[in-house]
Parts: structure tokens; C-alpha cells; sequence
């Protein structure tokens, strides 16, 4: 037996090996029928699916051969996982797909699909019988888990039929128009042993109670979503053969003692629904190439053309044989081939290379609906679960904006799809994703995702089956990967299910990891080349022929591909990076206020109960940010807002009444998960709405920042700028001088939002200056895709006064539309104010700092010193023109930092001081190395106006 393969060289010559020894098959068959046990593929299904299979598997080992000369800088390491192949046959090229980094086999059978390669079935012989139709207000006498296909008692229960018209539905009891599934296969949903939320007691928990009206989602009346990404039209879903056929657990993982029972369901019955064919002449684009050419229209049982190529011998005796044609090679410039062609440009760190350009290997393509990601331990999922939220939202009837550039948009019924290993199944982002999805299900809300979980047994024992199938809210399928008949069948049913439900699903794929540890017994390329020989579709050394021509002809490629141009400037490389555009950002501010003070006035007075802000006097910063977030959301209506608490108001009161004014489906609470709220806002932003999320504190978010370092800032580098992911992250942050809750609500470290290249990160101390930030940001999302976050100093949230009590100097009047062109802050300008001469010292801050640097500058200017006060007030980037031009003002720079002095944004104030010649003389006050303590202790570690003071005096006597 073939075992612990560990080199490219023994994987590759034990796979032509075992290929060469298949033989020939006892009978031939013709590509165009079913597989004979009556599965649920073709031959040419069969065939295209090993095709994919073995492209990936030559990209691995091509990738292996790039870098042993040092040409190549990845590998897919998809050996083993070629199974997935499978899902992406399952599932339409038009579903969006987040995929890990062993996807090549998924990538490469996507890429068939859209160029119209990937061959339909043929209708069954007979067709099925239809299921009777359940009655919704009767009880079920089943388990809390029974759902569509499960066995009760003996017998299947119904599944609930869907409204005329939506996605999955049979109409006049035709079969579904997608050819989704009316039954699910292995499948259990867990943690709904009560009522579920929407259900009437009684009703399968996998339809919720509803009228026929609420469930319709006909595809006709649905507004869908628009993403930054040009997506064709939707193909055909896969078709599924009328046959019951056996269930099978995972099997056991070689040498990891995996329990292999990972489902008490045996055996369940399945409907199938498909949908009419459609010709290759209709579907596909000029110049593909197409597995159906090989097909016979007749197969199934009825009569009809001889296969291309096939001929007719006649013997002495009359009889007539059909000879079937010999396998075509594969074309030279074929859909795998030009797949091919992406990843061994991402391999080599071409310019070209579709997804990143050169910048990193990833899977991702935006004609194949294909989101590139780092894919780092699921870091990806909270995005999908985000965007899944999205499109069902967007499914019901959002609209974009007036003015909103025309882009194409995700099909009404699309599933999100999002893959990861086993490993990451204990990773802190999957269970965020895992947990917000079941969360949202267990409310009531639509979440249409599939997660595949490949599963190569490096976990503990049973450990992945256990930890997927006790998700609540979660529907359970599995397969053996390595099986790609089993895998396509479960995995159509699974996107079937939860296409029609607008459900999450979980699908545990079986792998095996050949390249490591992995029992090459189980290699799923050579399973499937015994599947081909054993059903008579081809014989061993065709294969081997196949897969020696495909390796000649990616060799080729590797060696076309090496000659492509690389990226050879910094400009080049972080050109896609966060383009700014200030100019139309500006013409976006003015075009919101014309709309605001002209069509859109009414609207806005009703909004604001017939009393707009600019009416209602001086306006504290929380207030101004509340009016700033209600006119945002008046401009943009796939806005929304969300996260703790946000419903009531937030802890702050900073969301106060936009619930009231702007509905729940807008303005809504999320689970208590930083992870999930930013991920949330990642696929909201990816779908083409303009997610508005809130981090309830600073030290809140540092448990989240993956999500805006590896997934937010990354998506247009990663993309070349074809998909964005526009945001605007609200934090209460920095500290009180009271140390009010201690450091969990105090926290003035934001070193790691500094870091981020691409992050825009704003803090507005004043009302004034709220507000027109605030719109800035939002324009600079919508119009650049940029994300931004937006620092709102919480110490300053309902401050009134400057000076003395009751002076009411920090609160300001809101601008009416008519202003706000004119009083628009650009990111990366600060503000200055003059104390005085303003001739002697310059004092350089932010958030806090300007509220007691103001103070401060009173104190010296009763001593005759003169003093200018900048407000930094964008920390990213930073102001740097505006620093230099009031440093050189005065010759003498105090710079003060509420953060701390290692990591601090002082540090980054000196720094561009130093890089541009300045001379003079320059000194900081900061907060101490040290998380903020509770109570009055706080006061000794922090800026305080004091030090301030002092620290002017010093700098001045020098």
C-alpha cells in the first residue's frame, strides 16, 4: 500500500505508477452517460472533474520545481485536497467564493464553469416521483433535528415546499428551476430543540413559519446587491440523478485513529430536481472547449446521435458495434490551462498574475467571483458570514443611492461559499464566524453560507466532526473527499439546501495531506482515475497520457511565465494599495449637501422631526457625530449601522434614535464579538453597502485587529483594486482623566491602527470638526473603497466648556447643507489655533491633548508667551505638510501625546520633523508605558494640563 509520501518526486512517480497499472476497462461507455451505479455524475462530468483535479495537482509540483531554482515564492499545497474540486462543480460560478490557500482543484474546475466547460447532465430516464407536499400548520412526529430528508420513523419526512417562484421551488410540480435538491442528504441541524425562533410549534426547523408570500423570493422582483466586481450571468446549478443512494461517514484518517463515525445517519432518501438543459451553442462563449461535444444527446434511454467520432462495424452476421472515440487531449489553451496560467503567475510574483499582480499567491479572480484572501487560520469566514448577511439583506429589497455608479450585481439567489482546514477549525476567527452565523439563524435572520471544512485528520480524534456538528443553528453535511462522486452529490445538496433555505451550512470534506504524513492510498486524483476506468470511460494509460500532456503543457507555461514582467518600483507595488482621490472625495461632500438641502429636504426634516440639527443650538461632540450619522444614512441608504448595543443608543448615546428614525434592518445589534462586528462590516462593505460598525471601546478592538490588518486593509492590494471592502469603523477611544472602569475602558494604545498601510484613522476633539470628518469619511469609502477609523475621544463625548464652567466653548453649532462644501476637512489636514502672538512656542496634538494644550496656551500666554495649537486631527496619514509648515513658525515644537511614549503617535510627529531638515528645538509630553490604571491613579500616568504647562516652560528656557 502506498503510504507516507513526502517528496514530490515519490508522489508523482507512485501516481503514473498506479495509473499505468488501472489497465483498460472490461466495457466501454460513452462519456455522455451516468456513472453505472447510477451516481450522480456523467463520464464527461467524471472527466472534467480529474482534469481539475490534475492541473492542481501539476501546479503543486510545478511549484515545487519553480522554487527549487528560485524562481518560485508559493505552493498552492493542494495535494490531498483535490476533492474540492467537487464543491466548486456543485456550486455556480456566480456564487461568491472566499477560499484557503489549498483550493487549486476548486479554483482550476471554476475557471471551467464560467469559460462554459464543465458539462451539464443529461435528464434522467425517468422522471422522479414528486414529493408529497408537507402540510406547514401539521405536527411532525420526529426528533427536534428531523428537517427535509431526514428519516422519521421509517419513512422521509417533507420538506415544506417553497413559494412559486423562489429559488429551489417547484412550480406545478416541475422540478425546481435550479435543480436544487428538495431534500437534504447526512444533514442535521443542532441546538433547536425548542422552538425555533419564527416557527410555529410543530413546524420543521428547517422552514421557518411563514406565509407563502414571506417565503417568496422570486428572482424577478429581487433588487440585488452591487459589488465592486464585474460577475457574469448566472449558469445553470448542477443537476442531480433521481437514485437513493448510500451515505458514507468520513473514513478514518491513516495513522490519526479519526473516528469515522461522524453521522448516526446511515442512510437517507433524497429527491432530485433539475432543471432544463441547455445546448452548448446556446450557453457557451466562442472558442471553448466542451466536454459535451463528447456526449450522446440520447443518453438516459432515449434514442438519439451516434457520439462525435464514433464508427460502425458490421459483422458477418449483421450485427452493427458502436466503436466509442479514444479520449481528445487536452486542448492547449483550454480553461485549466489558462488557470493554470493565474497560479503559476502568482507562484513566479508576476505583474500579471490576475488576483494581487504580482504582490501575493492567492486564489482569487473577480470574473470567477473568486475574493481573494489571505486566508491566515479563517481570518476569512467573518467576512463571508458578513457578506452572506448582506446579499440576503440586499435580496430584499435595498437600493443603492441616487448617483451610485452602475455596477454589476451578485445573482438574487447566490450562496456564499468560504473553505478552510481542519486546523483552523480552533481557531479564535472560525469560532466567531461559526457562532455569529448559528446567532443570527437562531433570531430569525437569513445568512445564505457554506462552509467547507477540509478535513486532512491532523486534528485530535472525532475532534473536527464533533466540534462542526454541535454548531447550533448550523445545518451538518458530509463526505469523503476523496470520493468525488460522493463529494459532488453531498455537496449539490448541501448548496441546494442552503441556496433554497438562505441557511448556513457546514460541509466536513475528508482529505488527505500528501505531501506530509498523508496515506497515498487515498489520494483522491487516483480514485478518480479508478473511478473513470472501473465505470469504462477510459482506460489507465489514457489517463496517464492525459496526465503526462497536461504536465508538458504547464511546464510550457511555467517556462512563458518566468519571462513576465515583476514588479520593480514601490510606486508599482502600492499603487492599488488605498488610491486617494481628495477632488472627488470633495465633489462627494458637495453633491451629499446638494441633495440634503434640495430633493432630499423634506426627507430630512421629517427625519429629524421637522427640527434639523443646525436648528437646535450648540451641539455637544457626541451630539454632533449623532446628527452627522442620521445625515450619512439620509444620503446613503445601503448604510447601516451596527454593533453593542447600538439599538438603544449604544453605551454612549452617540446611536440615539437612528433605530426610531432608520429601522432595524439599518440600525441593529450584533453579538458581543468585536470579530464578527468588524467581519460583518467587511462583507457589507464587499457586497456594496457602506458599513457604518462600532467598537464599543479601544481595548475592545485589539482582540479584532486581524480583521482590519490581514483582511481590511489587504482586499484592494490583493485584488488589484477589483474588489473593495468601504468602511467606517467608530471606536470610543483614548482615556478620561478620571480612570473611570479602569484600562478595559481607558485604552490609549493605537500603534497597531498606525501600522496598517492603507488605514485611514481620524480623531476629531471638537463638534465642529466632528461632524465634516465624519462625512469625510464617508465619502472616502464610497468614493475610494477606503477604510476608515474613526477615533472619538470618549473624555470628550458630552464636554461643554473650555476655560471655565458654563463658558460653553466646546460645544458649536451644526452646519446647515448649505455649508458643508465650504467647511470640508480633507483627510490629512489639521487644524491650527492661534493663543496670543502665536509667535513663541508650537504645541502639536490631538483628541484630548487639544482641550488641555488650549488650556495650556491660556496659562502661557498670561505669562506673555505666544502660542499656536495644532490638531493634528487625522493620525493617519498623518498632516505632515501642515506639521512642518507651523514647526518652522516658531522654531520651538512641544508635542503632546495622549498615547504613550513608545509606539505613540509622538513618536511619528518627531519622526516627520527629523526626515524633513527641521532644526529647531522640540520636546514631548506623553502617557507613561503603562495600561491605565483605576480611579485617580489614572491622573499619574496620563497627559495632563499640568505637564503641559511645564513642559512649555522647560522647552522655553533652553
Amino acid at each position: 500500500m502506498l503510504s507516507d509520501v513526502t517528496t514530490p518526486h515519490d508522489l508523482d512517480d507512485r501516481l503514473r505508477a498506479e495509473l499505468a497499472a488501472l489497465g483498460a476497462p472490461e466495457k466501454r461507455r460513452d462519456l455522455g452517460e451516468r456513472l453505472p451505479d447510477g451516481g450522480p455524475l456523467t463520464g464527461a462530468q467524471a472527466l472534467a472533474l480529474f482534469d481539475a483535479q490534475l492541473t492542481s495537482r501539476l501546479l503543486d509540483l510545478a511549484g515545487q520545481w519553480l522554487h527549487g531554482f528560485g524562481e518560485g515564492y508559493h505552493t498552492i499545497e493542494s495535494a490531498g485536497h483535490e476533492g474540492n474540486a467537487a464543491v466548486a462543480a456543485a456550486l455556480r460560478p456566480t456564487d461568491p467564493a472566499l477560499l484557503h490557500h489549498r483550493s487549486g482543484a476548486f479554483y482550476c474546475l471554476r475557471a471551467a464553469q464560467a469559460a462554459g466547460a464543465f458539462p451539464t447532465a443529461p435528464p434522467p430516464a425517468v422522471p422522479p416521483t414528486p414529493a408529497p407536499e408537507a402540510d406547514p400548520d401539521a405536527a411532525v412526529d420526529a426528533s427536534p433535528d428531523a428537517g427535509p430528508g431526514t428519516v422519521v420513523n421509517g419513512s422521509p419526512s417533507a420538506a415544506p415546499p417553497a413559494a412559486a417562484g423562489s429559488p429551489g421551488s417547484a412550480v406545478d410540480g416541475s422540478p425546481a428551476a435550479d435543480g436544487s435538491p428538495g431534500t437534504a442528504a447526512r444533514a442535521e441541524v443542532h441546538g433547536s430543540s425548542g422552538a425555533v425562533p419564527g416557527t410555529s410549534s410543530g413546524v420543521s426547523p428547517d422552514e421557518p413559519a411563514a406565509s407563502s408570500a414571506q417565503r417568496a423570493t422570486p428572482a424577478s422582483s429581487a433588487v440585488a446587491p452591487a459589488p465592486s466586481a464585474v460577475i457574469p450571468d448566472p449558469a445553470a446549478a448542477p443537476a442531480l440523478p433521481a437514485a437513493v443512494h448510500e451515505s458514507h461517514d468520513l473514513p478514518a484518517q491513516r495513522g490519526t485513529g479519526q473516528d469515522a463515525h461522524i453521522n448516526p445517519t446511515s442512510q437517507e432518501q433524497r429527491s432530485t430536481l433539475r432543471e432544463p438543459e441547455r445546448s452548448w451553442n446556446e450557453s457557451a462563449p466562442i472558442g471553448a472547449v466542451s466536454y459535451q461535444d463528447l456526449e450522446r444527446p440520447g443518453a438516459g434511454g432515449e434514442a438519439g446521435s451516434l457520439p462525435v467520432g464514433a464508427s460502425i462495424m458490421v459483422d458477418a452476421d449483421g450485427g452493427a458495434t458502436v466503436g466509442v472515440p479514444d479520449l481528445p487531449p487536452p486542448a492547449p489553451d483550454d480553461a485549466f490551462a489558462a488557470a493554470a496560467r493565474d497560479v503559476l503567475r502568482g507562484i513566479v510574483a508576476s505583474a500579471e498574475e490576475p488576483a494581487a499582480g504580482g504582490r501575493q499567491k492567492l486564489f482569487g479572480r473577480a470574473d470567477l467571483a473568486v475574493v481573494p484572501t489571505a486566508a491566515s487560520a479563517g481570518s476569512h469566514l467573518p467576512r463571508a458570514v458578513g457578506l452572506g448577511l448582506a446579499l440576503e439583506r440586499l435580496r430584499r429589497g435595498a437600493r443603492p443611492a441616487d448617483g451610485e455608479p452602475e455596477v454589476a450585481a451578485w445573482p438574487a439567489d447566490a450562496v456564499v461559499v468560504c473553505s478552510f482546514g481542519d486546523a483552523s477549525v480552533n481557531h479564535a476567527t472560525v469560532t466567531a464566524a461559526l457562532n455569529t452565523a448559528g446567532w443570527y439563524d437562531h433570531t430569525g435572520l437569513r445568512i445564505p453560507v457554506l462552509f467547507v471544512c477540509e478535513d486532512s485528520g491532523g486534528s485530535a480524534d472525532g475532534w473536527v466532526a464533533t466540534t462542526l456538528r454541535s454548531r447550533p443553528g448550523i445545518r451538518y453535511f458530509a463526505a469523503d473527499g476523496t470520493d468525488v462522486a460522493e463529494s459532488y452529490r453531498v455537496a449539490a445538496e448541501a448548496a441546494a439546501w442552503v441556496r433554497r433555505h438562505r441557511r448556513p451550512a457546514v460541509l466536513h470534506l475528508g482529505a488527505v495531506r500528501l505531501m506530509g504524513q498523508g496515506d497515498a492510498a487515498r489520494d483522491p486524483l487516483l480514485a478518480t482515475a479508478r473511478l473513470l476506468v472501473t465505470s469504462g470511460y477510459a482506460g489507465g494509460e489514457e489517463l496517464l497520457s492525459r496526465y503526462d500532456e497536461r504536465g508538458w503543457q504547464l511546464r510550457r507555461i511555467a517556462e512563458e511565465v518566468l519571462d513576465e514582467p515583476k514588479l520593480t518600483s514601490a510606486v508599482e507595488v502600492v499603487r492599488e494599495l488605498a488610491p486617494r482621490r481628495p477632488v472627488r472625495v470633495s465633489r462627494a461632500v458637495a453633491d451629499a449637501a446638494a441633495r440634503a438641502a434640495g430633493p432630499g429636504a423634506g426627507a430630512r426634516a421629517e427625519a429629524f422631526g421637522g427640527k434639523p440639527p443646525e436648528l437646535t443650538g450648540p451641539l455637544t461632540l457626541a451630539q454632533s457625530i449623532n446628527a452627522a450619522l442620521a445625515d450619512g444614512m439620509l444620503d446613503h441608504p445601503q448604510m447601516a449601522v451596527f454593533g453593542r448595543d447600538v439599538a438603544a443608543g449604544g453605551a454612549h448615546g452617540v446611536t440615539e434614535g437612528l433605530r426610531d428614525r432608520f429601522g432595524a434592518a439599518r440600525v441593529f445589534d450584533t453579538p458581543r464579538d468585536e470579530t464578527s462586528i468588524l467581519g460583518l462590516g467587511l462583507g457589507a462593505g464587499l457586497a456594496g453597502m457602506l458599513p457604518v460598525p462600532e467598537i464599543q471601546y479601544l481595548a475592545y478592538l485589539h482582540s479584532a485587529e486581524d480583521q482590519l490588518r490581514g483582511e481590511a486593509a489587504t482586499m484592494r492590494f490583493f485584488s488589484r483594486g477589483a474588489f473593495r471592502n468601504p468602511m467606517v469603523v467608530r471606536v470610543a477611544a483614548l482615556a478620561g482623566e478620571d480612570g473611570l472602569g479602569g484600562h478595559a475602558r481607558n485604552d490609549n494604545s493605537v500603534a497597531v491602527l498606525r501600522d496598517v498601510p492603507g488605514l485611514v484613522v481620524a480623531v476629531p476633539a471638537r463638534p465642529d470638526d466632528a461632524a465634516p470628518m465624519l462625512r469625510t469619511c464617508l465619502a472616502a469609502a464610497r468614493v475610494d473603497g477606503s477604510v476608515c477609523v474613526f477615533l472619538e475621544p470618549a473624555a470628550l463625548y458630552d464636554a461643554r466648556d473650555l476655560y471655565a464652567d458654563g463658558d460653553g466653548e466646546w460645544t458649536a453649532e451644526y452646519a446647515e447643507p448649505g455649508a458643508w462644501a465650504d467647511r470640508h476637512v480633507p483627510i490629512g489636514r489639521a487644524r491650527v489655533y492661534g493663543i496670543g502672538s502665536a509667535e513663541d512656542l508650537t504645541i502639536i496634538t490631538f483628541g484630548g491633548g487639544v482641550r488641555m494644550s488650549l488650556r495650556a496656551a491660556a496659562t502661557l500666554a498670561a505669562e506673555g508667551v505666544g502660542s499656536r495649537v495644532v490638531d493634528l486631527r487625522w493620525l493617519a496619514p498623518l498632516p505632515v505638510a501642515d506639521i512642518i509648515r507651523e514647526a518652522s513658525a516658531t522654531g520651538r515644537v512641544l508635542v503632546v501625546d495622549e498615547t504613550r511614549r513608545s509606539g505613540g503617535v509622538g513618536e511619528g510627529v518627531l519622526s516627520a520633523l527629523v526626515d524633513t531638515g527641521y532644526v529647531g528645538a522640540a520636546r514631548r509630553v506623553a502617557g507613561l508605558d503603562s495600561f491605565v490604571p483605576l480611579g485617580p491613579a489614572a491622573r499619574q500616568v496620563l497627559v495632563s494640563e499640568e505637564a503641559i504647562t511645564q513642559g512649555a516652560r522647560t522647552l522655553l528656557a533652553r
